[in-house]
C-alpha cells in the first residue's frame, strides 16, 4: 500500500505507510509550516521502501563496523552502537530514527516549533527561546494508537525548552509495540535525539526486571517468527507483584538509567511499574506512587 496523509484538527497532520504511524504539529508562519509539511511528506514517502531494502541487516546485532548505507539505517545503527556490550539490533531505534529524519524538515525560518510523533517515540525542533509541552503516558497497554490522533488523556506533562539539550523523546515497555525483556510498564527517556532516545528506553525497559516465576516470557521467535531477537526470552505476561519486588525491578532500571545519563546517553528519564514510579534526574531518584505524580505537573523530570 502507498503512504497515505490525512490533515487533522490544529493543524496536525497523520503519515502513514507500513507500520509507520505518525502524527506531525508545528507552529509558526502559515508558509513555513506548510513548506515545512510539504518536506516532509516527500521524505516520509521513500524511507521504508529504503529502510525494507536493507532489513536483513537491520535486524542483525550491532557489532563491527556499520555495513549500513540508507541514511535513517545508519542513524539507528549510530544510535544503538553505544550499546553494544550487550544483544541490540538497529531495529531498538527505528521509530526514532524515522521521526529524526523528518523533523530536519522544519528547520527552517518561520518555524518556531515542530513535533513528529512516531507511536509515542518524539523529534522536536524548537527555535531559541521556544518550548513545548509533552504529555507523559504511564502504561502503554492502554495507549490506542486512534487515541493518539484524537488527542489522548495523558498521566502527567513535562515542559522542553530550546535552552534544555533535549530534541527527543521515547517511550518502551512490555506491552508496547515492540518486545522488551523487561516488566516495565513503561519507560521514557528525554534525550540528545530522538534515535538516541528510543535506543536508550529499549535498553533501560529491558532492565526493569526482577526473578520471579509468575512472569511468563516466550522466546521471542515464538512470539513473531521475524523478530529481530530471535531466541531471546521476551515477557508476554507480569501478575500483580509485591510492591518490594516492584521497587527492585525498578531500582535495577534505575542503576542502569544513571549509566547512560553518567555517559551522557540521555537527559533524564522515568520508569513506571505496577503504580511505582522511579525517576533518574541529574541529581537523584525517587520512588513514588504515580497518584503523587500526576499531581506533580512538570516534576518528574529533572
Amino acid at each position: 500500500m502507498a503512504a497515505q496523509r490525512m490533515q487533522l484538527d490544529e493543524g496536525r497532520w497523520h503519515f502513514q505507510h507500513g507500520p509507520m504511524d505518525i502524527v506531525i504539529g508545528a507552529n509558526g508562519r502559515t508558509d513555513a509550516v506548510q513548506a515545512g509539511h510539504a518536506r516532509a511528506w516527500a521524505r516520509f514517502t521513500s524511507i521504508l521502501d529504503e529502510l525494507v531494502s536493507e532489513l536483513g541487516q537491520l535486524r542483525q546485532p550491532v557489532n563491527g563496523p556499520c555495513a549500513l548505507h540508507g541514511v535513517v539505517a545508519r542513524r539507528m545503527w549510530q544510535a544503538c552502537q553505544p550499546h553494544s556490550s550487550t544483544f541490540i539490533t538497529p531495529m531498538a531505534a527505528v521509530a526514532g530514527s524515522v521521526a529524526e529524519e523528518l523533523i530536519a524538515s522544519y528547520a527552517i525560518d518561520g518555524i518556531a516549533s515542530a513535533w513528529v510523533n512516531n507511536g509515542g517515540d518524539i523529534a522536536l525542533h524548537l527555535a531559541p527561546g521556544q518550548t513545548l509541552r509533552v504529555g507523559l503516558y504511564a502504561d502503554l497497554k492502554n495507549l490506542d494508537a486512534r487515541e493518539i490522533l484524537r488527542g489522548i488523556s495523558t498521566d502527567g506533562q513535562f515542559e522542553i525548552s530550546s535552552a534544555m539539550p533535549v530534541r527527543g523523546v521515547a517511550t518502551s515497555g512490555w506491552r508496547g509495540r515492540s518486545f522488551s525483556l523487561g516488566i516495565a510498564d513503561s519507560v521514557t527517556v528525554l534525550a540528545r535525539t530522538a534515535s538516541e532516545a528510543d535506543a536508550a528506553a529499549s535498553i533501560i525497559a529491558n532492565a526493569v526486571n526482577v526473578n520471579d516465576s509468575r512472569i511468563k516470557r516466550h522466546p521471542a521467535c515464538d512470539v513473531k517468527d521475524d523478530s529481530d531477537l530471535r531466541e531471546l526470552p521476551v515477557t508476554v505476561d507480569v501478575p500483580l507483584l509485591p510492591p518490594k519486588k516492584v521497587q527492585m525491578a525498578l531500582e535495577a532500571g534505575w542503576t542502569r538509567a544513571e549509566e547512560l545519563r553518567t555517559r551522557g546517553l540521555i537527559w533524564s528519564s522515568v520508569l513506571v511499574c505496577q503504580g511505582q514510579v522511579l525517576t533518574s534526574q541529574r541529581e537523584n531518584a525517587e520512588i513514588l506512587d504515580f497518584s503523587e505524580v500526576r499531581q506533580q505537573t512538570g516534576s518528574v523530570f529533572a
